[in-house]
């Protein structure tokens, strides 16, 4: 039984659809399947946006209880945390933009989720939180490193250490969600925001992406570098070349993604 669907429209926005009622936990069988998917997309030619959400009212509502129960030994916890960890670095790593599109209860493994994605948009119902804490574990799929960097230090052990639930007024006004809209139209708003991405020359976005992710893992010379040799890569290619003669010509560029 699939509990992880994977389609992709004619304007290159694929939609990956986590569903496992009645909470769409990340059990071990969704892991699976998701990162069959995940590592599908990279070669994927017609694949030019991601965006990711649950099935029915709820987004994701953290790991397999049962499952976790079960890690038990050091070496079990490692290895489970160190798996999920690969499973989503898969997101954050990749040169095509994913976009959380949160629909419900985002708790978390699913704010885990979230937050390795690239862009986040919240309906106005939703709720996120890390709140581990109150089974007596902590966050293990990224969210100590991700929301720390997103959000700061102060803040982000704030949530984590209370159990915070973090309504999306908040979310957007600390940062964690890019924009917040309302519960009926939030696919609608990510599939605009995905079409229009999907639109510009693709050379163009995955250098950007890569530009942003990797090079705000380094120090600012570094990131400096990496943007002008992904620069001098752009310069090369026949989009940069329809870019500019089109905004000469006054006219929409007809990109070819080369």
């Amino acid at each position: 039984m699939e509990k992880v669907s994977y389609s992709v429209d004619e304007y290159g926005v694929a939609l990956l659809k986590i569903s496992n009622p009645p909470m769409n936990t990340l059990d071990e069988v969704v892991m699976s399947q998701m990162e069959d998917c995940l590592r599908r997309i990279p070669t994927d030619e017609a694949v030019k946006v991601v965006v990711i959400t649950g099935d029915g009212p709820t987004f994701v509502v953290g790991a397999d209880v049962n499952a976790v129960n079960a890690v038990d030994t050091f070496e079990k916890g490692v290895e489970a945390t160190s798996k999920a960890q690969e499973i989503l670095n898969l997101i954050e790593s990749s040169r095509k933009p994913f976009i959380a599109a949160i629909n419900g209860m985002c708790l978390g493994g699913g704010t885990e989720l979230a937050l390795a994605c690239h862009m986040r948009i919240a309906a106005e119902g939703a709720q996120m939180g890390l709140p581990e804490i109150m089974l007596g574990i902590m966050p293990g799929f990224g969210g100590t490193q991700r929301m720390t960097r997103l959000l700061g230090t102060a803040r982000a052990l704030e949530y984590m250490l209370t159990a915070k639930f973090i309504g999306m007024k908040e979310a957007e006004r600390v940062g964690l969600v890019n924009r917040v809209v309302p519960d009926a139209d939030l696919l609608a708003e990510v599939a605009k925001l995905a079409k229009s991405i999907s639109k510009k020359g693709q050379i163009a976005v995955r250098s950007i992406v890569e530009a942003a992710v990797d090079g705000g893992k380094m120090s600012l010379e570094e990131g400096l570098k990496l943007e002008s040799r992904l620069f001098g890569r752009i310069a090369e290619s026949e989009d940069k070349k329809e870019g500019i003669r089109a905004f000469l010509e006054k006219r929409k560029p007809v990109f070819k993604d080369r």
